[in-house]
């Protein structure tokens, strides 16, 4: 189980780059930013991968005999990987992950 979601997080990401580089060719300067955008898509691919190898790594660490070593090894990882979804999240979204969108900083309007 763990090796099938290790290839679902996998694909997940690839999936996302493969969007991301469709839609920025697709919208390439009908958007006010296409870079942002392209960012984002990736960014959002990434999340989603890192959320299924977490998982995985979780199987893998309970379904195999738990030892001291393992779960010190996989709190490290979930550790790194939590840290990298919310270094993406507030990269994305601008906010960090516990505040409320009201208090994510307003985009610059550029004025005429």
């Amino acid at each position: 189980m763990a090796t099938v979601l290790d290839g679902i997080g996998v694909a997940a990401v690839v999936l996302g780059l493969a969007v991301a580089a469709v839609r920025a060719v697709r919208f390439w300067g009908s958007s006010s930013d296409p870079y942002r955008q392209f960012r984002q898509d990736i960014g959002r691919g990434i999340l989603l991968g890192l959320e299924f190898l977490v998982a995985a790594d979780i199987i893998r660490t309970v379904a195999v005999r738990p030892t001291l070593d393992g779960v010190l090894v996989l709190g490290l990882i979930v550790l790194i990987r939590t840290f990298l979804s919310m270094a993406l999240q507030v990269e994305l979204e601008g906010r960090w992950p516990w505040q409320s969108r009201d208090a994510a900083p307003a985009q610059q309007v550029p004025r005429d």
